[in-house]
């Protein structure tokens, strides 16, 4: 079986070019700025919480939980599509998956221990990782229609 149409109807949406770019390599970017922001989201929750005396962990927010799994599963589909590419930003998503995870439970332990709460500064330096890189690959393709415009003209 061809990898390029390992998922049939799906392949045929996100390989579809946009200025020369595959729509999968947009989406990556969209759904890293959405983690970002639900990060921030799922901070000022767990910050809100603080301030409540009763309670004793920190919540998941489930805008963040749902993005992380997306993002994830994303990753792992553009490793179908582009080997190398697909598998760098899997491990950095991992890698910031990882980093939020065991950032959460230290927020936790803070809520237990009535200390004020952290903030999210591994998974968000993690996160410009992911962003960076994302962008890397975006950019990679978007300057080859650049030059290949420029030539037109």
């Amino acid at each position: 079986m061809d990898p390029a149409t390992m998922f049939g109807p799906l392949d045929a949406i996100l390989t579809s070019k946009v200025l020369g770019v595959e729509l999968v390599k947009y989406l990556l970017v969209v759904l890293v700025l959405a983690n970002m922001a639900t990060r921030i989201l799922a901070y000022q929750r767990n910050v809100s919480e603080a301030e409540d005396e009763d309670v004793e962990t920190a919540s998941r927010h489930p805008l963040h939980t749902a993005s992380t799994v997306v993002l994830i599963l994303t990753t792992f589909y553009y490793t179908t599509y582009e080997q190398h590419g697909g598998v760098v930003l899997t491990m950095l998503v991992l890698g910031m998956f990882l980093t939020d995870f065991f950032e959460f439970e230290t927020r936790s332990v803070d809520l237990r221990k009535d200390k004020s709460v952290r903030r999210p500064n591994g998974a968000l330096f993690a996160s410009l990782l992911v962003l960076a890189y994302a962008t890397f690959q975006l950019a990679n393709e978007f300057d080859v229609f650049v030059q290949g415009l420029s030539q037109i003209i």
